[in-house]
């Protein structure tokens, strides 16, 4: 898989994009990660990217030219990617859409600043809306972090244990159920004897009665959600219209060790540099590829 950013502040995301889930997901082949500042994009020598809004208002807007250019740029190289816009309206992400975006072979993540994008950006980018939560960030960078950070786990060779997977908050539609680990009593908190038990069954069972429970007490919400959701699993397949068998795109990426290319650097022709009325543009470009 494939993922872009454009963003303003492309530093933010090297010692993201080098450690932990998202840097293991990197290793094993299974994503590629580019990040580009769209103000490389700007028209006028003050690399302008924001304007006054028309009608007034407090605040500045993020104009279109930069952003349609810096989306044009990215998307010149390789297969058009799913855009997806960062924004407090959008709809929200939960684990079923991380699931369905983690099965594109690409994206293609815009972050926003100030007050926002011109509204033409949405309309003519052909962007899928997509929010964290409700409330309101300084800009999409935190956001974009998130969501690479979700789609990767589920990605091949970013999680030791694959299994554990399935056993998540939010992956069976229910929060998940408590854990524990020696000691077996600490401060006088003594974990449940049934874990020590050694009988899965036993165990098992208690940890789906812990997961309603919790779920119930904390995220109603979700409960009633996942009676809906098993209701129509018990229906034949195909009767909600849906495929019963969805692929998942595996990428192709070779293996090999991450190269990070410097902010401000000259990027070879070959990954992204761009010709500007007869000159080659020099981007400021941080790019984790292969």
């Amino acid at each position: 898989m494939r993922i872009d950013v454009l963003t303003l502040f492309p530093r933010l995301f090297q010692p993201f994009a080098s450690h932990g889930v998202v840097g293991r997901a990197m290793d094993a082949g299974s994503l590629r990660l580019s990040f580009v500042d769209f103000r490389q994009f700007a028209r006028d020598r003050h690399k302008t990217v924001d304007d006054r809004p028309f009608g007034g208002g407090p605040g500045m807007v993020l104009m279109c030219g930069p952003l349609f250019d810096a989306v044009e740029f990215v998307e010149s190289e390789g297969e058009p990617a799913t855009r997806i816009l960062l924004t407090p309206q959008g709809e929200k992400l939960d684990q079923a859409r991380v699931a369905e975006l983690a099965a594109l072979p690409r994206l293609l993540l815009l972050c926003g600043h100030y007050e926002g994008f011109d509204e033409r950006i949405r309309l003519g980018l052909g962007v899928r809306e997509v929010s964290i939560g409700d409330y309101v960030l300084s800009g999409g960078e935190a956001a974009a972090m998130v969501l690479i950070d979700a789609v990767a786990r589920l990605l091949p060779g970013a999680v030791g244990e694959p299994a554990s997977l399935s056993e998540e908050s939010f992956s069976e539609g229910l929060l998940e159920y408590p854990h524990f680990t020696r000691p077996r009593v600490f401060r006088g908190m003594e974990v449940p004897a049934v874990l020590l038990s050694g009988n899965h069954a036993e165990i098992a069972a208690w940890r789906r009665g812990q997961a309603r429970e919790r779920t119930a007490a904390r995220r109603p919400d979700l409960l009633s959600r996942f009676h809906r959701i098993r209701v129509a699993d018990s229906r034949p397949a195909g009767a909600c219209g849906l495929s019963p068998d969805r692929g998942r795109h595996r990428s192709k990426s070779g293996s090999g060790s991450r190269e990070i290319i410097a902010i401000g650097a000259r990027v070879p022709r070959t990954s992204l540099r761009r010709r500007n009325q007869g000159a080659t543009r020099r981007l400021c470009y941080l790019g984790v590829v292969r």
